[in-house]
């Protein structure tokens, strides 16, 4: 006989219980007390117990991505003495049902290989494999990545571009590039040595604080020197990111660097294109086999206000996928969070332009003719 299950939020008040549960229920990766009590005050995240007859029987943890239309299952316990009730699906299709309330589309977990029972539930619910992690979890198992889509359940075109995260706070052009180039030219090794050669060639050395970002016109000429074929969209004649330095000596370096980008690119005829980003032009763009690097304002998705890069790494009649290489592993996020992350269009567009002059900068890579090399060149 099903047990009269009563679902509902957690609040602090079940942590002890909680953390009980958690110790009965896993030998490894266990969420820790200070995690829990995380999750538990973060309103972005939602943590489901099951109870009966007075006593926890499981919980969910559902963490979703700010800004996008991507959740994460991050962790589903059942207390083994409530096992083999069917318990697990009733909390996972509650957590499906709390993501669509939160508007969101997609939802992806992790699970060990050897976790039968949980990947045939998985599989029965509608969810697919799309990727193997390797050495994921404490014990250096490893983990298969499911999604299931929660809102227009068809396929999207996702271009198989590999992730790289960035390894500094201002490496994320760099890391966006790496990723294209990579897809482009399967022998590229990626590695730190190369993300801070691109960033030195690219950066503009002062931003509102701390090292410089990589502008788009540094970007397009790094990628151009490794023999990629490159186009550059900027909407502005301006200097990107002036407008947040204020030291008048800072502005002075960043002009002059941009001064010099821009002789580079006019002496490798490398034209700036300044028209508008919009769907249909960015869809088009992936079916020509471009890879497109898009500056974005963080703002929507991190409360950051300072420019970003992100790699566009696919698209379908409702969302716009991208690859984010700054994984906020301190906030108990990993690579599901920020690969293939959907994003409906509209919104895409919003977030695709920063600063006061409403900047949209694009830095397009593909293939380069025949007879030229993919090459990466040292210092």
């Amino acid at each position: 006989m099903t047990a009269p299950w009563h679902l509902r939020p957690a609040g602090l008040r079940d942590l002890e219980a909680l953390i009980e549960l958690e110790n009965a229920g896993f030998t490894g990766d266990r969420l820790s007390r200070r995690s829990f009590r995380r999750f538990l005050q973060n309103e972005h995240d939602l943590l489901l117990i099951a109870e009966t007859d007075g006593h926890l029987a499981g919980y969910s943890l559902l963490l979703c991505r700010q800004g996008t239309s991507l959740c994460r299952l991050y962790s589903l316990a059942v207390s083994p003495q409530y096992r083999g009730r069917g318990l697990g699906e009733v909390l996972l299709r509650a957590t499906e049902q709390a993501a669509l309330e939160r508007h969101c589309s997609h939802l992806r977990l992790e699970v060990r290989p050897d976790n039968h029972a949980a990947i045939r539930l998985y599989r029965q619910l509608g969810y697919r494999q799309f990727q193997l992690l390797h050495d994921y979890y404490e014990d250096h198992a490893d983990a298969l990545r499911f999604e299931k889509r929660l809102l227009y359940p068809k396929h999207a075109r996702l271009p198989p571009v590999p992730f790289y995260a960035q390894t500094t706070e201002f490496t994320c052009g760099p890391a966006c590039l790496m990723m294209a180039m990579k897809a482009l030219n399967g022998r590229l090794e990626l590695n730190r040595r190369m993300e801070l050669q691109l960033w030195r060639e690219a950066t503009t050395i002062f931003m509102t604080s701390g090292h410089g970002g990589c502008s788009p016109h540094g970007l397009a000429l790094a990628a151009h020197r490794r023999g990629f074929e490159v186009r550059l969209h900027v909407s502005s004649l301006g200097v990107p990111f002036i407008d947040g330095v204020r030291d008048e000596g800072k502005k002075e370096v960043i002009h002059l660097v941009h001064e010099g980008f821009l002789a580079q690119l006019q002496q490798e005829q490398i034209a700036i294109h300044d028209e508008g980003l919009n769907s249909s032009m960015l869809e088009q763009l992936l079916v020509q086999g471009w890879i497109p690097l898009i500056l974005i304002s963080s703002y929507r998705i991190s409360r950051s206000k300072a420019p970003h890069w992100v790699v566009l790494s696919g698209a379908d009649d409702h969302f716009f996928y991208i690859h984010d290489p700054d994984i906020e592993w301190e906030k108990d996020k990993s690579s599901t969070d920020n690969v293939h992350v959907p994003i409906l269009r509209k919104d895409f567009l919003r977030m695709a332009q920063f600063g006061r002059q409403q900047l949209q900068a694009m830095v397009l890579v593909r293939k380069a003719v025949v007879g030229s090399e993919n090459g990466f060149e040292g210092d």
